[in-house]
C-alpha cells in the first residue's frame, strides 16, 4: 500500500544504491520496492531503476532517478536523533566515511548529497529547556562538526 505522505528525493541515477545504503545504516529502514521505467524518458531509458520505495527510520520516502538537474541543498535534511555518543558515532561516521563530508553542528552530507543532522536527543532538550542552559548547550553546539554529548551535557549542568 502506497502511504498517503512520502518524501520523495531526488537522485541522479543512484537511488537504489542510496536506500540500500540507508537500510543497511538505520534502524527500521529498509528497502520496499524497485520500479524500473516502462520507456525512455529525459532521466533514464526503458528498463532502468527510475523509482526505489523506502523507509529511513520508518519514514517512508520514494527515491527518484530524476538525472542531474536538481542538486540537493540543505534546504532538506533527514534529522535523526540518538541517544548515546556511540550512536551519534556510528550513524556520523556511516555517512561521512562511505563518501559523505562533515558540516557544522551535527549537519553532515552523504556521498549522494543529501543532508543528515546527527542530533542527540540531550541538545534536544537542552534547547527546549530554554533559559541558561539552552544558551549554553548552543554555544558549545556552535564549535562542533559532529555533536559530543559529554561536551553538551557539561554544557548543560553549566
Amino acid at each position: 500500500m502506497i502511504p498517503k505522505n512520502t518524501v520523495c528525493i531526488w537522485y541522479d541515477r543512484e537511488a537504489e544504491q542510496a536506500a540500500r545504503f540507508y537500510a543497511s545504516v538505520f534502524p527500521d529502514s529498509a528497502v520496499t520496492a524497485v520500479h524500473r521505467s516502462p520507456m525512455d524518458n529525459p532521466g533514464n531509458r526503458a528498463g532502468d531503476v527510475l523509482v526505489v520505495q523506502f523507509t529511513v527510520c520508518g519514514i517512508p520516502c520514494i527515491g527518484l532517478n530524476g538525472g542531474p538537474r536538481f542538486p540537493h541543498s540543505e534546504a532538506f535534511s533527514f534529522q535523526i536523533a540518538t541517544d548515546t555518543q556511540e550512536e551519534t558515532d556510528r550513524y556520523w561516521n556511516a555517512l561521512v566515511g562511505n563518501g559523505g563530508r562533515e558540516s557544522e553542528c551535527g549537519w553532515c552530507k552523504d556521498r549522494w548529497g543529501v543532508n543528515w543532522q546527527i542530533i542527540p536527543r540531550t541538545l534536544t532538550e537542552a534547547l527546549a529547556a530554554g533559559g541558561p542552559e539552552a544558551q549554553r548547550a548552543f554555544a558549545a553546539m556552535m564549535t562542533m562538526r559532529k555533536i559530543d554529548v559529554a561536551a553538551i551535557d557539561a554544557a548543560r549542568r553549566g
